[in-house]
């Protein structure tokens, strides 16, 4: 066991982020130099330099690539992440995921290819925490 813990992503999110709130619908392709939280419905695509964050009953139609995601919604597309994609038990994913580290809660749905770009293997956890 590695004498650093493991964080989960949103405990390393400290700036804030863009927010598409409950109750909400953009249409649109966005680019954030920042973190993008989603909470509401998106249809488009997007290009993240931070952290995407899906929040359970979030809905998201079109591609994206991150530094690192946070899914816990459903996502309909191709995900590229180029460092950490954490998976939610509330997530439903369909379409290809890809990121260099892939944790998958007990409970979540992918409907597509996963790849991970390096050498770890596929982490699988049971989610002990409530969900933010």
């Amino acid at each position: 066991m590695p004498d650093t813990p493991r964080r989960r992503l949103m405990d390393l999110i400290a700036s804030s982020p863009t927010l598409v709130g409950i109750g909400t619908t953009f249409i649109g392709n966005t680019s954030c130099n920042g973190d993008l939280a989603i909470a509401g419905t998106v249809q488009g695509d997007a290009a993240v330099k931070s952290t995407f964050t899906l929040a359970e009953g979030a809905h998201w139609e079109g591609n994206v690539t991150a530094e690192n995601a946070m899914i816990a919604g459903e996502f309909y597309g191709t995900l590229v992440v180029a460092q950490k994609l954490e998976i939610r038990k509330t997530a439903r994913i369909r379409g290809g995921v890809q990121a260099r580290v892939i944790a998958v809660a007990e409970g979540a749905v992918v409907d597509g290819e996963m790849a991970v770009t390096s050498s770890e293997p596929l982490i699988r956890f049971a989610e002990k925490r409530r969900a933010e």
